[in-house]
């Protein structure tokens, strides 16, 4: 079982969005019974809230269902649950490893680094380019993917 945990700010717009996609990704290759794919925020800002209207929106329109979901905040507990901790920025994984006193077993990514690239995943909260996120969010996913199969 690989278990992947998705964070961002406020767990309502990148995060929920890369939870639903994967989910679709795995399922899609009759694959979804081997992950453990969630979500979560390193601020408590959203929690309890359901994900943004422009994930949903988005979601909607490329034909894949939203995971249900609310937000909830990432805790140090979670280090030991999960495979890989993905952040959708650099200040997310810098608050995950304040969160997790570091990484020493080396689980905590930036989800854009599996496609070799050295940039953050735009919040669509403050740029309102949810196609943006999503292309960046696909591209992550699938050469998150790639990187599980070799």
């Amino acid at each position: 079982m690989i278990k992947v945990l998705f964070v961002c700010h406020g767990n309502i717009c990148r995060s929920p969005l890369a939870q639903s996609v994967l989910r679709y990704m795995v399922d899609e290759r009759g694959e979804g019974e081997n992950y453990t794919i969630e979500s979560a925020a390193t601020s408590t800002e959203e929690i309890g809230n359901p994900p943004h209207r422009g994930t949903v929106d988005k979601l909607r329109e490329a034909g894949i269902p939203l995971v249900e979901h609310y937000a909830v905040q990432v805790t140090k507990r979670d280090y030991d649950k999960y495979d890989f901790i993905i952040g959708m920025d650099a200040y997310n994984k810098h608050n995950l490893k304040r969160v997790f006193d570091g990484d020493p077993e080396s689980k905590v990514y930036n989800l854009l680094e599996f496609a070799g690239k050295d940039r953050d995943i735009a919040d669509p909260w403050y740029t309102g380019d949810f196609d943006a996120t999503y292309e960046d969010v696909i591209e992550g996913c699938e050469a998150f993917l790639e990187y599980i199969s070799e």
